[in-house]
């Protein structure tokens, strides 16, 4: 034992226990440090990477499934947003917007769904009109509908494509005719809107101009309501509806307010045969003050009966008429 003792302290004669192992990380051969630990964040498999993890996951879930609300928000009738599609919810919803001609990109059906006569009558009407079908389960249609009860089958309308206001005076002008204009200023039920383009349509009008923000825009609701016109009839949007009649005012054109207070009466306003924009306001407020201060005639409906005041749908219908009746007989028109 002693012999054993003694070679340890050779090998290292300032230990008292005897030799120690290794060589203290003093050699050439000595491990390198990692550093410090990292935080449980970037470590892989820690429960705090994971919790980290999944609070992204849940914030990008939570703006997916806000766009999708927006998107059913325009479907059901809400304002037109620029350049998003919109969704059609519903059963009925969906058949009633197929069959009335609703521009559709594709139509969601929920997997393993029950059929009924207006789910046939859906994918008769999707397959008349070569509209794709797309099979999901019902968690993505609960996902992209934010929830609604979408009852299997979820419509996806593409956005409308919204010509510019000088696009309405290009169209007068290669048919050679005096520009007829109807203008909307703060409607905001797209029923009403869809109501006005089927008016402008059915009464030779070039276009309808809509401001682009705090109104009714191109839904669903008012393809349907147009009955088809909105296929046929430019509607265009002003970033700001005041210049739009301003440069139509350069260009020629007069511009007709309509007003309860007015102080003509639309049956002695004979410059309706000519270049023409007729701006018809809300029905709760009427024209906004910088609209109604940009008129240059504004123009009441004489009504002998209770009512106080007609929608924007009814009004332009009723001026639209007028205008195209005084242009049948071959009135004043000069052409712009």
């Amino acid at each position: 034992m002693a012999g054993n003792s003694q070679r340890r302290n050779r090998r290292n004669p300032t230990s008292k226990k005897g030799a120690s192992v290794g060589t203290g990380g003093h050699s050439r051969k000595a491990l390198q440090g990692k550093g410090p630990t990292p935080p449980g964040e970037a470590r892989k498999g820690h429960p705090k990477q994971r919790a980290a993890n999944a609070a992204v996951k849940r914030e990008r879930d939570a703006k997916s499934r806000a766009g999708m609300r927006r998107a059913g928000a325009g479907a059901r009738g809400g304002r037109g947003g620029a350049g998003a599609a919109e969704l059609v919810v519903g059963r009925n919803s969906v058949v009633e917007a197929l069959k009335g001609g609703v521009p559709a990109t594709a139509l969601y059906v929920m997997q393993f769904i029950e059929t009924d006569d207006r789910v046939r009558e859906a994918f008769q009407a999707a397959n008349d009109r070569g509209v794709p079908l797309m099979e999901a389960p019902r968690p993505q249609l609960d996902q992209m509908t934010g929830g609604l009860n979408h009852q299997g089958l979820v419509l996806q309308v593409p956005p409308y494509d919204y010509a510019h206001p000088d696009d309405l005076l290009a169209a007068a002008a290669d048919n050679a005719e005096s520009a007829l204009i109807m203008a909307l200023d703060g409607v905001t039920d797209s029923r009403n809107l869809g109501a006005v383009v089927r008016s402008a349509a059915a009464f030779g009008a070039h276009g309808v101009v809509i401001p682009e923000r705090r109104a009714a825009g191109m839904t669903a609701g008012a393809w349907k309501t147009s009955s088809g016109a909105a296929a046929r009839l430019p509607v265009a949007r002003a970033t700001n509806l005041t210049r739009a009649l301003e440069a139509y005012q350069k260009a020629g054109l007069m511009v007709v307010g309509l007003a309860a207070d007015g102080e003509a009466e639309i049956g002695d306003l004979e410059l309706l045969s000519g270049p023409v924009v007729i701006v018809a306001g809300s029905e709760g407020k009427g024209l906004s003050r910088l609209v109604a201060e940009t008129c240059d005639i504004r123009v009441r409906i004489p009504m002998p009966g209770a009512t106080e005041s007609l929608n924007a749908g009814v009004a332009a219908g009723i001026v639209l008429y007028e205008a195209a009746r005084l242009r049948a007989k071959g009135g004043p028109a000069a052409t712009v």
